[in-house]
């Protein structure tokens, strides 16, 4: 006679889900930042944060090993749209980058309907506004037009932007990378799928998510620094790190600084 076991002891036997258990072990320490979105008004009192903050781990680590310290600022992109001063931040970024070259900016999916407001105006524009994108070129000084208008208003509406936008920065928006990684510490946007490495992620899942991010931690080691999911309260949960604590909505920018074995938020 052949037997069937019940649904019931194979449910008590039914394979464990997987655990995360891999230590944080960048090769460098870094100082992550979320998401901006329009706030430069908030960029000034967290620079000055993570200045002291650098400035205590210089002391600390120079008295411990003799040595000089250093960690990079990595942004984790949406520096536009959503807030009012989005013009400003780009220019703040920029700047960041001139005067300290290991500054890193990630793009963010709002980097991305920009430079397709700027490619396709007329298809892409109406969404745009509705994700923000009526803000950021406020913060340029550009109307754009009802979003009913035919596309030729919006090409024109695309121009002036464009102009005010420059050509540098449009330059500097198109070359953001999507990910960078050190040690087994991968940054990014808005999440990674769990099942891929890093070099085979697709550039929708990088900048919009993944269905599977949340709730299935990887299988590789790796830890996702990521943004674009506000959240009350940071922590590192499963090989996951967010820190994007809804600047526009919230007041609260914050940046983590990452470094073996350690996270440190502030504010």
């Amino acid at each position: 006679m052949t037997y069937f076991p019940s649904m019931r002891f194979l449910t008590r036997f039914r394979a464990p889900k997987p655990t995360f258990s891999s230590p944080l072990a960048p090769g460098e320490p870094f100082f992550a930042i979320g998401d901006i979105h329009g706030c430069d008004h908030l960029m000034p009192g967290l620079l000055e944060r993570i200045d002291e903050i650098y400035a205590r781990q210089q002391d600390q680590h120079e008295a411990r090993n003799g040595a000089p310290w250093s960690a990079r600022l990595v942004f984790v992109g949406d520096y536009v749209d959503r807030g009012d001063q989005s013009a400003a931040v780009l220019h703040r970024l920029q700047a960041l980058q001139r005067d300290h070259p290991s500054t890193l900016c990630l793009m963010g999916n709002h980097e991305q309907m920009l430079l397709q407001f700027l490619d396709t105006p007329g298809e892409s524009g109406p969404r745009w506004m509705r994700y923000g994108g009526l803000q950021t070129m406020a913060s340029f000084g550009v109307a754009p037009p009802a979003a009913t208008a035919p596309a030729d208003k919006w090409e024109e509406a695309r121009d002036r932007f464009r102009t005010a936008l420059g050509a540098p920065t449009e330059a500097w928006l198109r070359a953001l990378p999507l990910i960078w990684q050190t040690g087994n510490v991968i940054v990014v946007h808005a999440g990674a799928d769990p099942a891929r490495p890093p070099a085979k992620q697709s550039e929708a899942t990088l900048l919009w998510g993944h269905s599977d991010f949340t709730s299935t931690p990887r299988t590789d080691g790796l830890w996702v620094v990521h943004g674009h999911t506000i959240v009350e309260q940071p922590r590192p949960e499963m090989g996951r790190l967010p820190v994007d604590t809804g600047a526009y909505a919230t007041g609260r920018l914050t940046a983590a600084l990452i470094s073996p074995g350690k996270v440190e938020f502030t504010p």
